[in-house]
């Protein structure tokens, strides 16, 4: 079996985590439409912001092993949340472990 590096382990789950951010960003847009949009106002800034916060785990996962960008990466999949911002946050960790090992 090959070993692969906690780096690339990060990169891997900030980038599953980050596509699956903006999949269920793009669910939650498409259930906001349908119906009054008194009812699902919460529904479209909380899809809005999922595809926010998927985008920046997309742009920041290959950067995942860097300090500055493992914080981010935490920061994201706590604000994203659901499955996509657990994995997200889990790659930041892993990311920020990375980062502590290297010194």
């Amino acid at each position: 079996m090959s070993e692969i590096s906690v780096s690339r382990i990060a990169y891997i789950l900030a980038l599953i985590g980050g596509i699956l951010m903006v999949i269920f960003g793009l669910l939650g847009l498409i259930q906001s439409s349908f119906g009054p949009m008194v009812l699902y106002w919460g529904y479209t800034y909380g899809g809005i912001a999922t595809i926010i916060c998927g985008v920046i785990a997309l742009i920041g996962a290959k950067s995942a092993s860097t300090l500055v960008w493992a914080i981010v990466l935490i920061i994201v999949g706590i604000v994203g949340g659901g499955l996509g911002g657990l994995l997200v946050a889990l790659g930041g960790i892993l990311g920020l472990l990375a980062v502590l090992l290297k010194k």
